[in-house]
C-alpha cells in the first residue's frame, strides 16, 4: 500500500503533501530535518492520510494536489487547515 499524506507546520502557516509506504517513518524524517523542502518549517503533525493500492494511484493524486491550487483549497478547506 501506498498513503498520500498532509503535513501541518505547528508553527508557520505551511502545508506539506507527498507519497510514501511508511507515513510514521517519512514524518520522523521530515521532524528531523532529513527533508531539505520541509526543514525550516518543523515540527510537524499528521493532518490527513489517503490509502491508495499502488504508487502509480498515490502519485497522481499528489500531483493532482500540488498543480491544481483548487483542488488543494479544497482538500485544505476540508481538514480545516485553510
Amino acid at each position: 500500500m501506498h498513503f498520500l499524506y498532509v503535513l501541518k507546520s505547528v508553527n508557520h502557516k505551511r502545508t506539506y503533501i507527498g507519497i510514501t509506504e511508511d507515513v510514521e517513518k517519512r514524518l520522523r524524517e521530515h521532524n528531523r530535518g532529513m527533508v531539505r523542502s520541509t526543514r525550516f518549517y518543523r515540527p510537524y503533525t499528521l493532518a490527513h492520510t489517503e490509502m491508495y493500492r499502488d504508487k502509480t494511484d498515490a502519485r497522481r493524486r499528489e500531483l493532482i494536489l500540488k498543480r491544481s491550487w483548487s483542488e488543494k483549497e479544497k482538500l485544505l478547506k476540508s481538514l480545516g487547515l485553510e
